[in-house]
């Protein structure tokens, strides 16, 4: 082990310790206490030179990361004009405009730039807002952030009890259940905005049933309720199509977008609207601003991750791979786990492995950081990891996950030898 090294790490956790999070230093420990130092495509580096499979990330490296066409883009801006003044009009932010709403589906053709997922998700509450909307509907298990507003439609306890109280008006319903849905529209007419993931990706990824998306659709136009779908992590080619409502042909009036919007480069998010529902802002442009809303940079970095998207066909090979990926995964806990409760489940390459157990999801997260790949436990479930890799994976790529998967399951079950015990029993 290199003595620099060393030094780094500790230095770099005591200042985590000093000046930012000592909860989030005390976990890196618990994960190895890795400084990550360098990463490109799949793989992250760390100071040591140790090199791990980037399968987590939370949807952001779709493209994987310094993809080739997005640094391109964000270096010329870099080099040329990074941030603007916000007076006079920005060509990158036009391309940006013009590219993003090129390929969402048809009647999105209004954009507001944000900088996170959790900031498209406020501009959509303004927007419903503007639009006598004010009673608003969200699923449980849905993650929209942790703002303020984002957070009220996040019904997660753990996460709103401290900060209560929250935005009125909300309501929340099962995900999956329409009828839930219907009741509470019912007693709202006109004046709800419903706010829906196509897959709920924190919540472990739920997979809703088939004809959901279409159901939701039909009864807010049948209540005059807005419809705003979260695709901050499900869409731009994570599940296998450029968006999660192409399944059931679903036009949203609000789509949300992030994480992979950025290329892995730069932090960006969008609010996709209608004209109808962007038309307030289109009258008031000085109604909802924020200082770094369509920075040059990040709309390079948008231009860069829709061009590598596009033109390396990664919704294709995200359909490909997770076709392959979700039979592997469960052909490996058939074999290694027969008598735990264990799911796996997935869309493209959103895929979730459950237990029914959370240290034994617990287990399985460290079994994998010790195999050398990044995976996530999912915020608002903590019995799922869930695996987020990125479309450029190579063929050795995958094959590194799977066989460390394979190694990372096998421990998990060694360590857990009574359910062996209890299902003998």
């Amino acid at each position: 082990m290199n003595d620099d090294a060393v030094i780094d790490r500790l230095r770099v956790s005591e200042l985590y310790r000093r000046t930012m999070s000592s909860g989030r230093a005390r976990l890196a420990d618990v994960l190895g206490g890795h400084l990550e130092v360098e990463s490109s495509g799949a793989w992250i580096t760390t100071s040591e030179g140790e090199k791990f499979l980037n399968a987590g990330g939370y949807g952001v490296f779709i493209t994987g990361a310094r993809h080739p066409a997005v640094v391109r883009e964000v270096d010329r801006q870099l080099h040329t004009h990074p941030i603007g003044t916000r007076m006079f009009l920005d060509p990158a932010a036009a391309r940006a405009g013009e590219l993003l709403t090129s390929v969402t589906p048809p009647g999105l053709d209004k954009v507001h730039f944000s900088c996170s997922g959790a900031e498209a998700v406020e501009a959509a509450i303004k927007l419903a807002r503007l639009n006598g909307r004010r009673h608003l509907v969200s699923m449980f298990g849905g993650y929209h952030g942790k703002t303020m507003g984002a957070l009220s439609l996040t019904a997660k306890n753990v996460f709103q009890d401290p900060f209560r109280p929250l935005l009125p008006d909300v309501s929340h319903v099962p995900y999956g259940d329409v009828v839930a849905l219907t009741a509470v529209l019912e007693l709202h007419p006109g004046e709800a905005c419903v706010i829906v993931e196509p897959v709920q990706g924190e919540a472990g990824v739920i997979i809703p049933p088939p004809g959901y998306l279409s159901a939701v659709r039909a009864v807010c136009s049948e209540y005059g309720a807005l419809l705003v779908v979260d695709e901050v992590q499900t869409g731009l080619g994570r599940l296998g199509a450029w968006w999660g409502v192409e399944a059931e042909g679903v036009r949203p009036d609000i789509l949300l977008s992030g994480k992979a919007l950025g290329g892995g480069v730069i932090p960006v998010a969008a609010t996709i609207a209608t004209q109808e529902v962007f038309s307030v802002l289109d009258r008031d442009p000085i109604l909802h601003t924020s200082t770094f809303s369509a920075a040059p940079i990040a709309m390079a970095a948008v231009c860069g991750a829709i061009r590598a998207i596009r033109d390396d066909g990664l919704v294709d090979r995200a359909a490909e791979l997770g076709a392959r990926l979700v039979p592997e995964f469960e052909r490996i806990k058939a074999v290694h786990l027969p008598h735990h409760q264990c799911e796996v489940r997935g869309v493209g390459l959103l895929i979730g492995v459950e237990f029914a157990d959370p240290s034994i999801a617990a287990d399985l997260f460290l079994a994998l950081v010790g195999n050398n790949v990044v995976a996530n436990l999912s915020l608002n479930s903590d019995h799922v990891v869930r695996f987020t890799p990125p479309a450029v994976m190579t063929e050795s790529d995958v094959e590194f996950l799977v066989d460390r998967f394979e190694r990372a399951v096998k421990l998990v079950a060694e360590r857990n030898p009574e359910y062996e015990v209890l299902a003998n029993a």
